[in-house]
C-alpha cells in the first residue's frame, strides 16, 4: 500500500534516520520526562505547606476523584515538553514537523472528530446485555460543569501520546524502512506494551494490550493516508473521551465518568464480553475516520 501523503511528515526524520538516534531520543525523552517531574514535586513540596503537599498527593493518587483524574492527564503536558526538548537536541526538529501542516491537521481533526461523535454517540444508545449496561456515577451538573477541563486535560494527554508515537516514533521508522509494515506495527506494539498493567489478571492485562495495540496501528495508518496528525488525535481523543469521562470501567479511574460499567478491568467474564463489543466500535471509528478524510 502507498502512502504518498506521509511523506511531508516523513522527510524531516531523514536526516537523523538512524535507530541508534531513535533509540537515544526515546531515552532521552524518558529521563527528561523524569527530572521535569521530580522538579516539578520539588517545587511543590517547597512552596505548599506539609498538610498542603499531601493534599496535592492524595489528589494525584486517587483518579477516582475528578481532580485526580484531570491531574493524572494534564501531567501528559510533561511528556510533550520533554519530547520538545529531545527532538532539537537529537534532531534539529519541532513539535509541528511531528504534526504536519496545522490548517490542514486542524481540518482533518474537525472532520474526523464530527464523524466519530455521531458513531460513538450512537453506539452508546444501542442496548447492552445487562451485565455491560453502564450505571449513573457523577451527577450531570458536576460532569458538565467539569467538562471545559475534561475537555483540554484529555486533549493535552492524547496529544502527547500520538506525538510521541505516532509522530515521532513512527516518522523516524519511516526514514529507515520503507516498508509500512514495519512503521505501523513497532510502534503500535510498543504502545500496546506500555498499556500493559500488572495489576490485573494476566488475561485481562493482555486484552488490554491487544486493543491498544490495534488501536496503535489504526492511528497509524490514519496519520500516513492524511499526512498530518489530526486525524489520529481525534481518533485517539473521541475514544479517550468515551471511556474515561462518558462510560468507565469500576475502578481506579472511572472519577470523570458519566456513568461506570458494573465492572472493572479485572472482571474476567465481564471484560471478554466488553472487549469485542468495544474492538468492534474502534473498528467502525477506523472506517468512519478513512470515510471523513475522503470528503
Amino acid at each position: 500500500m502507498r502512502y504518498d501523503a506521509y511523506d511531508p511528515l516523513v522527510a524531516p526524520a531523514r536526516a537523523t534516520p538512524g535507530l541508534h538516534v531513535l533509540a537515544t531520543g526515546i531515552v532521552l525523552t524518558v529521563l527528561i520526562y523524569y527530572v521535569i517531574n521530580y522538579v516539578l514535586w520539588m517545587v511543590i513540596f517547597a512552596v505548599l505547606t506539609v498538610d498542603q503537599s499531601n493534599a496535592v498527593i492524595a489528589t494525584v493518587d486517587q483518579p477516582r476523584t475528578p481532580g485526580g483524574v484531570i491531574a493524572n492527564l494534564m501531567v501528559f503536558a510533561l511528556l510533550t515538553a520533554s519530547l520538545a526538548v529531545a527532538l532539537r537536541v537529537l534532531h534539529q526538529r519541532t513539535l509541528l514537523s511531528l504534526i504536519g501542516s496545522v490548517p490542514r491537521a486542524v481540518m482533518q481533526f474537525r472532520r474526523v472528530l464530527i464523524a466519530l461523535a455521531i458513531l460513538f454517540a450512537t453506539a452508546f444508545l444501542l442496548p447492552m446485555p445487562d451485565e455491560i449496561t453502564p450505571e449513573a456515577n457523577l451527577p450531570f451538573r458536576r460532569w458538565i460543569l467539569l467538562l471545559p477541563v475534561t475537555l483540554v486535560a484529555l486533549l493535552i494527554q492524547t496529544s502527547a501520546e500520538e506525538l510521541a508515537f505516532r509522530g515521532y516514533i513512527q516518522s523516524q521508522l519511516a526514514a529507515r524502512f520503507p516498508n509500512p509494515a514495519v512503521w505501523i506495527l513497532a510502534p503500535s506494539v510498543l504502545f500496546g506494551i506500555v498499556h500493559y498493567d500488572p495489576s490485573l489478571p494476566t488475561q485481562n492485562a493482555l486484552i488490554v494490550v491487544l486493543w491498544a495495540a490495534l488501536f496503535g496501528m489504526a492511528a497509524a495508518d490514519l496519520t500516513a493516508r492524511s499526512g498530518t496528525l489530526g486525524p489520529a488525535i481525534a481518533l485517539h481523543m473521541v475514544n479517550n473521551f468515551s471511556a474515561i469521562a462518558i462510560a468507565a470501567p469500576k475502578g481506579p479511574f472511572d472519577g470523570l465518568a458519566l456513568f461506570t460499567f458494573p465492572f472493572s478491568l479485572a472482571s474476567a467474564d465481564e471484560l471478554m464480553t466488553w472487549a469485542p463489543v468495544d474492538l468492534m466500535i474502534l473498528l467502525c471509528g477506523w472506517l468512519a475516520a478513512r470515510l471523513a478524510l475522503r470528503r
